[in-house]
């Protein structure tokens, strides 16, 4: 298909990042979006990015060759049962939910399906807003597609071709692979990163040891528990049968090792360990994944006066992006005490030549 126009409904941090980086990519292609917040329409307006956004659907959108639709899954629903009988003969839609089997069963079950091609990007921030959008969001990420009965190969491919333009990595499997996996690795460990935060507020002092102390290791690991409430409420109830599963295969480990411990078992408990370094120690250390991915740089410095302000404007010398610099006192498991968070990986690449370069013990944060 030759894409003449796009068009984006809610223009948040994805639909925004989206509308970013296909205008990056594409200066001939109309863009079009739809969201409640005019302030954000006009500021991309201004940029730019879009060529006219609007606070419902209209002509524009009905008429454009491909739709997003970047909104939670029960309102993904609502706009699919509005445009499907609206929109131009062959316009493909879509979406970026992270959950597809509520989505795709109601779909497969219309009379006359949409043209509709599931999609969800593995790239994302803690943060929401368009304010927040990057056009370089889907470099390296893996996009997944999943068809449903409505797909055909054309729609596949063509959206294969214009995600592979803004540097994503699509991927095609059926919406239960997706369920399973992204549930696995993404919803579930949102609950239990909660249910860690959860325990440590029932187990904080008056004199708030736990937090004093969380800043280091612990912050990180329950880092997700600070996404948006509201989302992960929509995610865990629409992924609902498969969450629940995986649930269960959990507490059954979690059981497993607490028996493990009450009797003493030291091989079992050297085996969970060493079996979960093993397989963790195989993730990929490229391509981005489901979880938001920080960008960080741990350098080790002994205690001087002037010596943040001397690496920062190293740093702010040779271009670099920083986005946080700060000591970490509470580093169980870090080499080192100064934090530098930075925008992306290219930033944190070069930065880390930088500092080395300078004689500086500098290690990256896996």
């Amino acid at each position: 298909m030759d894409v003449k126009s796009i068009s984006i409904i809610g223009l948040g941090l994805i639909g925004g990042s989206l509308a970013k980086a296909f205008r990056h990519e594409f200066r001939d292609i109309k863009i079009y979006a739809v969201d409640n917040c005019t302030e954000s329409l006009i500021f991309a307006e201004k940029e730019g990015v879009l060529n006219k956004g609007f606070n419902n659907c209209c002509d524009e959108i009905w008429n454009s060759d491909i739709i997003f639709i970047c909104t939670p899954v029960s309102k993904t629903i609502k706009y699919v049962n509005e445009l499907s009988h609206k929109i131009k003969k062959g316009s493909i839609l879509t979406d970026v939910a992270s959950t597809k089997g509520e989505l795709h069963n109601y779909i497969d079950g219309l009379a006359n399906p949409p043209l509709f091609v599931g999609g969800h990007p593995m790239a994302g921030t803690e943060k929401s807003g368009y304010t927040n959008s990057l056009a370089h969001m889907f470099e390296n990420a893996y996009y997944v597609l999943t068809p449903t009965k409505g797909s055909n190969d054309d729609a596949i491919n063509t959206l294969q071709e214009l995600l592979r333009k803004i540097g994503a990595i699509p991927i095609v499997v059926s919406s239960p692979e997706h369920d399973t996996v992204t549930g696995c690795i993404s919803h579930v460990p949102h609950i239990i990163a909660s249910a860690l935060v959860s325990l440590a507020k029932n187990n904080e002092n008056s004199q708030g040891l736990i937090k004093l102390l969380a800043a280091g290791g612990f912050k990180d690991i329950t880092r997700i528990a600070s996404s948006n409430p509201s989302m992960w409420e929509d995610v865990v109830i629409s992924n609902g049968p498969v969450v629940v599963k995986l649930l269960e295969d959990f507490k059954l480990i979690v059981d497993g090792m607490i028996d493990n411990i009450k009797l003493g078992k030291n091989k079992e408990i050297y085996s969970f360990f060493d079996n979960a370094k093993a397989f963790r120690d195989g993730f990929s250390n490229t391509a981005t994944g489901l979880l938001p991915k920080q960008f960080e740089l741990i350098v080790d410095v002994t205690d001087e006066p002037g010596i943040i302000g001397k690496i920062a404007t190293l740093l702010g010398n040779n271009g670099i992006n920083i986005k946080n610099i700060n000591v970490s006192n509470s580093r169980e498991y870090e080499q080192g005490c100064l934090k530098i968070t930075l925008s992306d990986q290219e930033n944190t690449d070069k930065a880390f030549e930088i500092l080395e370069a300078s004689s500086y013990m500098v290690f990256r944060k896996d």
